[in-house]
């Protein structure tokens, strides 16, 4: 309906819509910048936001959608202004630009044509600064803050940069009082020569010589209680010297606060370490208003600060329910979490969160209905108590600087049901430290990860797979083990994900298990099982290590389109008492974060194709637990751009995906034929899916829909891999290849996968 549409069909006689923007003799790396300069109600519309506005939109009213951009002289004249002074102050003082307009069918196109003339470059520099003082300290910072140097473009955008870090600067080291106003400039440009003297004054107070240095003198605290009001009695206590700290809540002790006042008592004024304290109080999680310091000076003539600090909590108890759905053929499922969240529970800033969530897969595609048609169920509950500082029985000289650590000492229960095969039990305890080395680099340490499952397979299962000779299967999915190990996190630029700049992230991960126990089991020469297996406690322990990496280069492409490339390696390595990985270590591929085109624990491993499984039953039973591995590499190829700005309230963005990759098994499996992990066959076994997707942008949180179609699937061999392309005209319709499909592994083939979920995938 939308192509179908003329764009200009609602437009009077003597109107025209902008529909093109020209930009012409500016340098390249100005031109983007230039056409920002063009008047917003001048710039092209989106296609698909005006085709909603004139299709939802009544009387004028801006419901969705945008307006259309008319054409108007007058802006356009002020769009050439712009355009003008912005190069000049880029350094072409003699820039000159003219503007054109072509109609065509009530469609315009406006031509800005620029004479740039020659670029200033600044030839001298000197500063003025009566203040001794502040003339040394400026002189021994400069060549570290600032972009005016002799042989640099005369930029006025240079000039803006250098006082505000001239300002910066001052602000750091004791000028309370120190304003922009302050530091103005002279220049001296010479037209013959294309040249610019540039000379920087900072002046000194009115009536003074020098500017006053403040030093940090009393502090007040004030926390309200989370209605934002101060009624009742307050809890209040001078804590030392500085701090004074006053209660209306009643739930927190001072060194919640204290610990994260980062200007104290004869410390010079640091307009960093106010901002630096404003953000450590706010990351602790417990409060929800948290202006900077407001100073007060003293009374006396000592140049002293009074700082005040006033604090509105959270709520001492939230809620917060999440979920996804999934969809494919007769398949669908969901995933469905609350998360229970008690902050500050011992008066210290302290948090502790109650998780649980439940996932059931279910397949209707045998005529089932209602519980008879659950596949599988997972359901785990996890608690967690997070101390925001690190608890260790020795000190450990981590600053808060850079973000607040934390120690989490948490439990959690897993229960896992596959229909007609086995139900796994685990449990995990562990205790681990969070710190920031940067504010881009992130550091999580698992000293202690302590962990036991237990697995039941179903009898009758249990028999036909023995029958079958599939031992390995019984004894990944049925046996009890424990084991105890490490992990370690690593990770660049999390602080960045939800921005639209360009940068790398990544994050990696090392787990190793069961060293302590094989040495103390060598030790104490423990029992062995009957497979030569050594025990702790009476159960088998396992010994692994395992990696994994994920890369992602993020880069915009103008606005808010962004090109993401992910890559997702992983590598699991059992030895010592292990001849393979337990269940929960293993990898799988598919779902809504991975490869996207199918379900979760549904490809490979390798070119592994289930119709070897020549029992429709034990087929049916072993589903979605058969399909696992010990090497992992996944892909993803994201183009993310706007669509519509205003749909009913939120954003509506759309993508363009391709995902690939696969698992791989370490080493050659009866039970998984042509599923090992083979370099120089390494892209005869990746899955390949493509898709779109609509992200619903509400702020506060991100709904996404996706749709993911296989577009090479590596369970067939040579040309039939390439499913979409060579049955297309099958993905909506019964044909001979999913007919064959249904009589060769028991169920239907389907091409398309949607995902529901909330956040984006990566």
């Amino acid at each position: 309906m939308a192509a179908g549409c003329s764009l200009t069909h609602r437009l009077n006689e003597h109107q025209a819509l902008v529909r093109k923007i020209t930009i012409k003799g500016v340098e390249k790396q100005y031109t983007l910048a230039a056409v920002n300069y063009v008047d917003k109600e001048q710039q092209p519309n989106n296609v698909l936001n005006l085709q909603l506005y004139y299709t939802f939109s009544k009387h004028g009213k801006k419901e969705i959608g945008e307006a259309p951009r008319i054409l108007d002289t007058n802006l356009v004249e002020f769009s050439r202004i712009q355009i003008e002074k912005f190069l000049q102050n880029k350094g072409y003082l003699k820039a000159r630009v003219e503007s054109a307009i072509k109609v065509k069918k009530k469609k315009a196109e406006l031509i800005f044509t620029a004479t740039e003339g020659p670029l200033f470059r600044i030839r001298k520099f000197q500063d003025s600064i009566v203040d001794g003082k502040v003339r040394a300290l400026y002189r021994a910072n400069r060549k570290v803050i600032s972009h005016i140097q002799p042989g640099n473009p005369f930029d006025v955008d240079s000039l803006a940069y250098d006082r505000d870090q001239i300002y910066q600067l001052m602000k750091r080291n004791g000028y309370y009082d120190f304003y922009r106003q302050y530091i103005t400039y002279n220049y001296d440009t010479t037209f013959n020569s294309s040249v610019a003297d540039v000379k920087m004054i900072i002046a000194s107070p009115a009536d003074k010589k020098e500017h006053p240095v403040y030093t940090i003198n009393n502090t007040l605290i004030t926390i309200y209680k989370s209605s934002g009001k101060a009624t009742g009695k307050a809890d209040t206590l001078n804590v030392d010297s500085q701090f004074r700290f006053v209660d209306y809540s009643h739930k927190f002790k001072p060194k919640a606060v204290t610990n994260y006042i980062f200007q104290h008592k004869g410390d010079v004024y640091d307009i960093e370490k106010q901002s630096l304290t404003t953000s450590r109080l706010s990351e602790l999680n417990v409060f929800r208003n948290v202006p900077n310091p407001t100073y007060i000076k003293t009374a006396d003539s000592t140049n002293r600060l009074d700082s005040k600090i006033d604090i509105i909590p959270l709520k001492h108890m939230s809620n917060r329910i999440e979920g996804e759905f999934i969809f494919n053929g007769g398949r669908y499922g969901f995933n469905v979490g609350n998360t229970f969240t008690d902050r500050n529970l011992f008066k210290g800033a302290e948090i502790l969160q109650l998780k649980l969530s439940w996932s059931v897969l279910f397949d209707n595609s045998n005529g089932a209905v209602g519980s008879s048609a659950i596949q599988n169920q997972d359901f785990k509950a996890g608690l967690n108590l997070v101390y925001p500082r690190i608890i260790a029985p020795f000190h450990i000289p981590i600053p808060g600087k850079y973000g607040v650590p934390h120690t989490t000492i948490s439990s959690n229960y897993q229960l896992f049901f596959q229909k007609g095969l086995v139900s796994r039990t685990s449990l995990i305890n562990s205790f681990t430290y969070d710190w920031a080395e940067t504010t881009n680099k992130l550091h999580s340490l698992t000293p202690i990860n302590i962990e036991f499952s237990r697995g039941v397979i179903d009898p009758g299962a249990q028999t036909a797979l023995i029958k079958q000779n599939y031992y390995s299967y019984v004894y990944l999915i049925g046996r009890t083990i424990f084991t105890s190990g490490s992990q370690y996190a690593y990770q660049v630029n999390a602080n960045k994900l939800n921005s639209y700049n360009s940068f790398t992230y990544f994050r990696g991960v090392v787990d190793v298990g069961g060293n302590t126990l094989a040495l103390m089991s060598s030790l104490f020469k423990t029992a062995k099982d009957p497979l030569g297996q050594r025990t702790i406690f009476g159960h088998t322990f396992a010994q692994y290590s395992k990696g994994e990496i994920d890369l992602r280069f993020y880069h915009n492409l103008g606005g808010e389109r962004m090109f993401v490339f992910r890559l997702n390696p992983g590598l699991g390595v059992p030895y010592g008492n292990s001849s393979q990985l337990i269940f929960e270590k293993d990898f799988y591929a598919g779902g809504a974060n991975d490869i996207r085109a199918w379900l979760p624990r549904t490809i490979g491993p390798g070119q592994y194709n289930r119709s070897v499984l020549q029992n429709d039953t034990v087929r049916g039973r072993l589903k979605y637990l058969d399909q696992f591995g010990e090497v992992k590499i996944v892909g993803n190829i994201e183009y993310r751009y706007p669509l519509v700005n205003n749909f009913f309230g939120s954003k509506l963005n759309g993508a363009l995906f391709t995902d690939f990759g696969n698992v791989w098994r370490l080493k050659p499996e009866t039970d998984s034929p042509n599923g090992t992990f083979n370099f120089n066959r390494i892209f005869q076994s990746t899955a390949i899916g493509i898709g779109t997707g609509l992200r619903f942008d509400l702020s506060f949180f991100v709904f996404r829909l996706d749709a993911g179609f296989k577009l090479k699937d590596p369970q067939f061999i040579g040309d039939e891999q390439w499913v979409l392309t060579k049955h297309i005209d099958e993905i909506f319709h019964d044909g001979d290849f999913k007919r064959t499909y249904r009589a060769t592994h028991g169920e239907g083939y389907n091409f398309m996968q949607l995902n529901f979920g909330i956040g984006l995938p990566f």
